[in-house]
């Protein structure tokens, strides 16, 4: 299993780099960052910095959308970081949740996200794209790659990470909701005629080791309101439902204490608008205590199929938590090779 981190881009967008730097020295394979330009600096420009203070790292939003860039931008953003660092990035996308509606637009549909990595990736790897009725292409790329993971919780996002993703990102470390989502995935493979096995599967959560879980529950409540987001849209679209098909209750019974959301504290520790969130459910989605609570934890993921785990590192003892997986976790689960080594 490889071990990912995801930053957010806060300034100084120097200690972001540093960070990077740090989690590669530690055996980290992934470097991801939030990609929500109003909130946050632009990750494109840092991860240009930290690919060239890195030398295995592979670098990418978690996630991106289709609706603020132009998808053949991009395109050429990643094309060109690769062009320069040799294929050491990875494209997360999704539909779009805070760096669309802070901006007053919803999320964009699942034919435009289709559509969207379709576009990014034919053109990263240097092959004429169907752009809105025009073929498009870039001359300059020669050798290019990039694979595109598929950010989802709802049946269609989850149908399109198994018919078109090269790995699917979920956004929470409960194995139970886990081994729905990724069955979910796997079977839509299987009914487009892909390999499932073929698909990586990313479990991405906020991560904080030590002994204070009251202390740790509270730094990282935030991820059950982030999380709430989504879910609130698939309730709205396809209710609470039942049969094998619905969404796990685990997953949206807790919502129904939502009262709105601050976009203002987005992803941030001591977020005032995730009080709704339960402990049972910030222990469920994230990975809180000591060490051997995270092994025991990603030993059940591994064990459902999943390729990697990006640890959210917003609270207020990244360093420590940091430290500890380069020490202790990492180490024990036999180490992890990032991609482009």
């Amino acid at each position: 299993m490889d071990i990912g981190v995801v930053f957010q881009c806060d300034p100084p967008a120097s200690e972001v780099v540093e960070l990077a730097r740090r989690a590669e020295a530690a055996g980290f394979s992934h470097v991801w960052t939030f990609d929500s330009h109003l909130l946050w600096q632009e990750p494109f420009v840092i991860y240009s910095q930290i690919l060239a203070r890195t030398e295995r790292v592979i670098v990418g939003p978690m996630v991106t959308n289709p609706g603020t860039r132009d998808w053949t931008v991009t395109a050429s953003l990643f094309a060109t970081l690769n062009e320069m660092y040799g294929n050491r990035t990875v494209c997360g996308i999704g539909r779009g949740d805070s760096a669309l509606r802070t901006l007053g637009h919803p999320p964009t549909t699942i034919a435009e996200l289709r559509d969207c990595v379709t576009v990014i990736r034919e053109l990263a790897h240097g092959r004429t794209a169907d752009y809105r009725g025009r073929p498009v292409s870039f001359p300059w790329v020669s050798g290019g790659a990039l694979e595109v993971w598929i950010a989802a919780y709802g049946p269609r996002a989850l149908a399109l990470a198994g018919e078109l993703g090269d790995g699917y990102i979920l956004q929470l470390a409960d194995p139970d909701i886990a081994a729905w989502m990724i069955a979910a995935v796997r079977d839509a493979a299987e009914r487009a005629g892909r390999d499932p096995a073929a698909i990586r599967f990313c479990v991405a959560a906020p991560a904080y080791v030590g002994d204070d879980l009251a202390h740790q529950r509270d730094q990282c409540r935030w991820f059950g309101g982030m999380v709430g987001n989504h879910v609130a849209d698939i309730v709205a679209r396809y209710g609470t439902g039942t049969g094998a098909a619905a969404v796990p209750k685990a997953l949206t019974e807790y919502i129904a204490g939502r009262r709105g959301y601050d976009y203002a504290e987005h992803g941030r520790a001591g977020n005032r608008h995730t009080d709704f969130v339960p402990d049972g459910i910030v222990d469920r989605f994230c990975l809180l205590g000591p060490v051997s609570a995270h092994l025991d934890r990603l030993a059940a993921l591994r064990e459902l199929g999943v390729d990697q785990f990006a640890l959210y590192l917003q609270h207020d003892d990244k360093e420590h938590t940091l430290a500890a997986y380069g020490e202790s976790v990492i180490p024990a689960l036999g180490g992890s090779v990032p991609a482009g080594s």
